[in-house]
């Protein structure tokens, strides 16, 4: 076991230098900056993200929207269920098969998500100043090949 210095600075490491961390909390801090933007829309980041998954997908099954989002099912289906409270999308099973549910954006859910762009695309143009093309371009390789290690 290290002695009490050796094991501090193992720590102090850990809390500055850690590739995790300091991503959870970059990620935080700009899912911040993003929902204050979106504040007088009433949607989150999370819950525009969801929905603009959902409207651009040739696939509306709920497995490959989940898919999509990486998310789990359950996890997908807990937030899919507010948008669907607030009458922003709707869910329903498949007739042929009622183990299959689809899910597609109402129209009071489009009118939503296209009153929220201007604050999304204010929000990305600060988001712009401090994250290099060259950097999101770099954390979305690495973050696909993260996904590819999953499972």
């Amino acid at each position: 076991m290290k002695d009490a210095s050796g094991f501090r600075e193992e720590l102090r490491a850990l809390a500055t230098g850690c590739v995790g961390l300091n991503l959870r909390q970059a990620a935080r801090r700009a899912t911040l900056l993003y929902d204050e933007a979106l504040r007088e829309s009433g949607l989150s980041l999370a819950q525009i993200g969801l929905m603009a998954l959902v409207a651009t997908s040739t696939d509306d099954r709920m497995a490959a929207l989940a898919a999509r989002a990486g998310l789990d099912p359950s996890t997908l289906s807990r937030n899919l269920r507010a948008l669907e409270r607030d009458g922003l999308i709707e869910i329903a099973s498949v007739e042929k098969d009622l183990r299959r549910r689809a899910v597609w954006l109402t129209e009071e859910g489009l009118r939503r998500l296209q009153s929220a762009l201007p604050a999304w695309r204010d929000a990305q143009a600060r988001a712009a100043e401090l994250f290099s093309p060259d950097l999101l371009q770099q954390i979305a390789k690495a973050s696909e090949r993260l996904a590819g290690q999953e499972g």
